[in-house]
């Protein structure tokens, strides 16, 4: 687990700033782990105020990356890819 303030001054600035302008939930809230971590919350702690499991959060400390919001990202979030479409005539 980080320690209290592993966060640069700029890397928070940069994470508050997508906080803010994050359009998916999930990566919000990931965002918001990495912050909340920073300010010094335990895994039990941010998992309680968030309302998710201590494991999301454990996994979230360990692989999210502050310097890379693409980190933040799972598979999942890729979607399906555009199918044709067919128009009758």
């Amino acid at each position: 687990m980080p320690a209290k303030g592993f966060l640069s001054r700029e890397q928070q600035v940069t994470l508050q700033k997508a906080l803010k302008e994050e359009q998916h939930p999930d990566i919000r809230e990931r965002i918001l782990i990495l912050l909340l971590l920073n300010d010094g919350k335990t895994q039990p702690q941010i998992a309680y105020f968030i309302g998710c499991s201590v494991r999301k959060v454990a996994y979230w400390s360990l692989h999210g990356d502050p310097d890379n919001l693409d980190s933040l990202k799972d598979k999942r979030m890729e979607g399906n890819h555009k199918k044709a479409v067919v128009i009758n005539m």
